[in-house]
């Protein structure tokens, strides 16, 4: 076992579009996740368009339970501008996304807008301190599907995806749910 990541418990849905009151105006973070290919390995640039600061990370998410895609291990390793630098041949495989975060019912929520082509995909993720938490969570009307353990919405899957990709998905989800 890996000692040095960190767990995360969290569940993951599709929404329609950014709870009100926000607007792609509000206030967000633009997340550039580059996935190096057949690894576990990503290179994340975070920019608050803001303030206009970077923040460059080298991170390693895996499943704690390869059953139960809403317990992870994350490893991470903050980089320095020569540090990114020397990691940049890897990018190349990249999801863009704006995130915004928002409380519904005393629980915070980090929403993904997707760009480019997955434009059209907007994700709300939840995170949990205990396992019991997230097993009694109640998502709120808004959220349209659960996606927690679907592999097709991993960030390494939908990199190679377009929006009509997960069109599709969900029209096989829609499908596998009225029956």
């Amino acid at each position: 076992m890996n000692k040095t990541a960190q767990t995360e418990l969290h569940r993951l849905f599709l929404v329609e579009k950014l709870p009100e009151p926000l607007t792609p105006a509000s206030s967000h973070l633009q997340i550039f996740d580059n996935y190096v290919e057949n690894t576990r390995i990503r290179l994340r640039q975070i920019r608050d368009p803001y303030t206009k600061a970077w923040t460059r990370v080298l991170q390693q998410r895996f499943p704690f339970d390869e059953s139960h895609g809403t317990v992870s291990k994350i490893a991470e390793m903050y980089l320095n501008d020569s540090e990114y630098a020397a990691l940049e041949r890897f990018e190349g495989r990249e999801i863009r996304k704006n995130r915004y975060f928002h409380e519904i019912d005393q629980v915070s929520v980090a929403f993904d807008i997707f760009l480019g082509p997955l434009w059209g995909l907007n994700t709300a993720r939840v995170d949990f301190e205990t396992v019991d938490a997230m097993q009694n969570y109640i998502p709120p009307p808004i959220f349209i599907f659960e996606v927690s353990n679907d592999p097709f919405f991993a960030g390494e899957s939908l990199v190679q995806k377009k929006f009509e990709d997960v069109q599709n998905e969900v029209a096989r989800l829609g499908q596998s749910r009225e029956r």
